[in-house]
């Protein structure tokens, strides 16, 4: 550790002063009474006094001081890391209280994003313990009991293998979705970036869930006619992904006869927003920060019911930052949520269609 004093005469100046003064004063009034009264004498006195008691008062207290001090960055930099280690020594207070203060804070900021850090682990391993073992207990189950004496039942046993075969696609779902989120984080899985037709993308998605929309007689729609494409530029299959998990979510959590409709939006010059709205529950504000995170559900017990890997909202988000783009969440409690994405626009873009 380095030492570098920072010089401080105010204390050790006003200390010799006083002591300067009142030894002049002393001598001045023994030399009045009992000697000859010399005013060169009580000059060249003070002088000395005052030089002799700056230089023990400053060399002795800063001394005092830095011991101090010393031992307090040593008591310190066991709990820190080599950058305050480094750092000089300063007998200056305000810079040395300055430099505590600050270490504390530091600290204290530190052991809180641990902690969360923890809390969010043990829930992590926890719901991905729960998605894993029901699947996994599924299998088990179906498998042990047709070791049993069930596969000879020739109907028991197709049903029960079709049954273990779901449970192992789920699992392959879930590991599945936890790769593409790793490799998103890790920037391992490259983007395909090409111009394409967001309208178009959102129709063929409209397409493919028909039959899950009907289910719960959901309406897919767009808020208004595209006439023209809107091109845009990402990575087609990842995007699709994405419209295909937000217009899911909006199907799950949507309610019977209700509605999801897409609209896309210019923003800018250069970008298009495109926003999905549903009439559903809708989701209260306390679980909106939470929501892309990995396995958390607002329902905790329903949502199991309708499947899924728990990752959906967590691969949005990923993805869209992925393409350096921002996603939004605007929901009320009882009325619905509107989930929305921006994308740059492609040069030699397409007007935009007319309203119905």
């Amino acid at each position: 550790m380095t030492i570098n004093f920072k010089k401080t005469y105010r204390f050790a100046v006003k200390s010799s002063l006083y002591i300067t003064l009142f030894s002049t004063l002393l001598v001045s009034f023994l030399t009045h009474y009992f000697f000859e009264f010399s005013l060169n004498f009580i000059l060249i006195f003070a002088v000395c006094i005052a030089s002799f008691s700056f230089l023990v008062v400053q060399y002795r207290v800063e001394r005092f001081i830095y011991k101090k001090v010393k031992k307090i960055y040593d008591d310190v930099s066991l709990l820190e890391s080599s950058t305050f280690r480094n750092q000089p020594i300063t007998t200056d207070m305000a810079t040395l209280t300055r430099e505590v203060k600050k270490f504390a804070t530091d600290k204290k900021l530190e052991i809180e994003t641990l902690k969360v850090r923890e809390e969010y682990r043990r829930e992590f391993l926890g719901n991905v313990s729960h998605e894993l073992k029901t699947p996994l207990f599924t299998v088990q189950g179906y498998l042990s009991t047709l070791l049993d004496g069930a596969m000879n039942d020739k109907t028991i046993r197709k049903k029960y293998l079709e049954r273990a075969e779901k449970g192992v696609e789920r699992l392959i779902y879930i590991v599945q979705d936890l790769d593409m989120i790793s490799k998103l984080e890790t920037g391992d899985l490259n983007l395909e970036i090409a111009e394409f037709d967001i309208v178009k993308l959102v129709q063929n998605v409209f397409d493919l869930l028909e039959m899950k929309a009907s289910k719960k007689d959901i309406l897919l729609m767009f808020d208004m006619r595209y006439h023209k494409p809107i091109m845009v530029l990402g990575d087609q299959e990842k995007i699709q992904q994405v419209v295909m998990n937000l217009v899911v979510n909006s199907i799950k959590y949507g309610k019977l006869k209700g509605t999801t409709e897409v609209s896309i939006e210019e923003l800018t010059s250069d970008k298009v927003i495109v926003r999905f709205t549903d009439n559903g529950e809708g989701i209260e504000k306390k679980n909106i920060p939470r929501l892309f995170e990995r396995f958390y559900r607002v329902d905790q017990s329903g949502a199991r019911t309708e499947g899924g890997s728990g990752l959906g909202l967590s691969i949005v988000k990923h993805i869209i930052e992925a393409h350096d783009e921002k996603i939004y969440v605007d929901s009320t409690f009882g009325v619905g949520s509107e989930f929305s994405f921006t994308l740059t626009t492609a040069k030699n873009q397409a007007s935009f269609g007319v309203k119905k």
